[in-house]
């Protein structure tokens, strides 16, 4: 995993995505989703590209599937923005950099 994308887990996700003071990406993944494998890539230059305006998460939907549940997250690649502690957009299935930008606000 790049250096500059946080791994969630069900135990940090309410302090690392909740309890931010700037808007979180999170790509909710899987190791044998073949088109999050092709988001990767995506997800991790903007991860790069954040200077701090922005935090860059993954979830892997059966490493921590309780949070999974709970965001009703059926498919993958999904990506959940939140901001202020709340859900504000997302997208289902491989996607680009400017779709994700937008999602974020930037």
């Amino acid at each position: 995993m790049a250096a500059n994308v946080i791994e969630l887990t069900d135990d940090n996700f309410e302090n690392e995505v909740l309890k931010a003071s700037v808007p979180v990406l999170v790509d909710f993944t899987a190791t044998w989703c073949g088109p999050c494998k092709a988001l990767a890539p995506i997800v991790e230059g903007l991860a790069n590209d954040a200077g701090g305006k922005y935090k860059v998460a993954k979830l892997d939907i059966d490493d921590a599937s309780n949070t999974a549940r709970k965001y009703r997250v059926m498919s993958v690649p999904t990506v959940l923005v939140f901001q202020g502690g709340q859900l504000k957009g997302q997208h289902v299935g491989l996607t680009n950099k400017e779709t994700l930008l937008k999602l974020l606000g930037s």
